[in-house]
């Protein structure tokens, strides 16, 4: 079987990548051709019940709606064995998969989703330090760093995490790395610029478009006052 790959664009451009986590999951293919002309990414959460207290939807929903959007499927992957479903998110469409380093065997998961041709990012928890992930990358395409803790959609934006992500970007600069800089939690148009300024260039945000009365106008106020923050 032959899996087409979405571009993901330019690294380092500004990104909007509105979560289906809170969209209306009988509507999926609905909800994101409405926001599609302001979105780049479609940000996928997988919760497995286990290393988050929740659970969502998996490779089957990804496969469902991959006829309906020509837009690069960014997978979060917030589940305990990530190696075990590398392959099967590949078949259902995905173009890239994120784990998340607490998990563990990092370099590994990291070494098989390179293999199967998948774009690979690495996540980590608001409470997880940066020397945690720094050791990494230098082998992945994305480093997320969460701005609520995993499991549910529509928290407060931790502010604290900033530094996080300021440190994150001077040291992606400074090495010149091929590299996105991804937060999800609590973005919306408040918070977006704040988010942008520290240096994130890739924004999930789910509640602040899907839950709105206009998804579309949501999105796009979003990245207007994203880019406000940018450097």
């Amino acid at each position: 079987m032959v899996v087409e790959l979405f571009d993901a664009g330019p690294v380092g451009a500004l990104r909007i990548a509105p979560s289906i986590l809170a969209a209306d999951f009988g509507a999926l293919a609905s909800a994101i051709r409405v926001v599609d002309s302001q979105t780049d990414w479609v940000h996928v959460d997988v919760m497995d019940g286990h290393f988050v207290p929740n659970i969502s939807i998996g490779p089957p929903v990804v496969q469902s709606l991959r006829p309906y959007s020509d837009r690069f499927f960014d997978c979060h992957l917030m589940i305990s064995e990530p190696a075990r479903y590398l392959q099967a998110f590949k078949k259902a469409g995905a173009d890239s998969c994120t784990i998340h380093v607490e998990v563990g065997n990092t370099s590994s998961v990291i070494a098989d989703a390179r293999a199967l041709g998948l774009r690979v990012g690495l996540a980590a928890n608001p409470d997880t330090p940066f020397d945690a992930v720094a050791p990494y990358l230098g082998d992945i395409d994305l480093l997320l760093l969460m701005t609520v803790f995993p499991g549910f959609g529509g928290q407060s934006f931790m502010a604290e995490v900033m530094d996080k992500v300021s440190l994150a970007r001077k040291e992606i600069d400074a090495a010149a790395l091929a590299l996105d800089l991804e937060v999800d939690g609590g973005i919306d148009r408040i918070t977006a610029p704040v988010a942008t300024r520290a240096g994130a260039n890739v924004l999930v945000a789910g509640s602040a478009i899907f839950n709105q009365e206009s998804p579309l106008d949501a999105a796009l106020a979003i990245r207007e006052a994203a880019f406000t923050g940018q450097r």
